[in-house]
């Protein structure tokens, strides 16, 4: 288990012990999307996958009451090996809102590998909520489930650069919590397509 701070906002910064350093550095203002919110200003091109073809659906209880259905080229998403080498790291943001909000999933799938297909994957689950100085962890492995998981190579096949598509849909039965633990966020349900991009290192001589 590691530590990691994260700059969330401009001047408050805010840190969560979480499982093999899954958390993700926002890197712009945005948004809590809620079923029917919009962002401002037109489309931007797809940053998730081809086509506008990801989306994240989840279900969140406890502090704040959310069912979000995200999709299109609205959302962005990124991914790889978890830092420790322990599995994948996906990671899904939803549109950014006029107003600087925007919420972030980071989910670290344990036992992972890539290009395969796995069942019944410990996960560990932050949700960032940025622009407001939130953050939730499960702060390990034990208390979400990815129940299946599936990965298609996308893009160019040769070079050392490859991505895969991976969709995921599971569980948690613990809760979600910030740092001082007094809130705490159920993610009942999440179900995703999103991606993951490896580079081959060079060999040094």
């Amino acid at each position: 288990m590691t530590c990691n701070r994260l700059a969330l906002g401009t001047a408050v910064a805010l840190s969560a012990a979480c499982s093999a350093g899954d958390h993700a550095t926002p890197v712009a203002p945005a948004t809590v999307a809620r079923a029917g919110d919009t962002a401002a200003g037109p489309p931007r091109a797809a940053t998730c996958l081809p086509g506008g073809e990801g989306y994240l659906r989840a279900r969140l209880r406890g502090a704040l009451d959310l069912d979000i259905d995200w999709r299109g080229d609205r959302i962005e998403c990124t991914g790889g090996i978890r830092p420790d080498g322990s599995g994948l790291r996906v990671t899904i943001a939803g549109p950014q809102q006029s107003d600087g909000r925007r919420l972030r999933f980071v989910f670290g799938i344990a036992g992972a590998h890539e290009g395969a297909s796995a069942r019944e994957r410990p996960t560990n689950v932050t949700v960032i909520f940025e622009g407001e100085r939130r953050i939730f962890a499960t702060q390990g492995d034990d208390k979400c489930l990815t129940d299946s998981l599936t990965q298609q190579r996308t893009g160019a096949l040769g070079g050392p650069a490859r991505s895969w598509r991976i969709e995921a849909r599971g569980f948690c039965i613990g809760p979600a919590a910030t740092l001082p633990g007094d809130a705490r966020l159920y993610v009942t349900s999440f179900d995703f397509a999103g991606r993951i991009d490896l580079r081959d290192e060079p060999e040094i001589p």
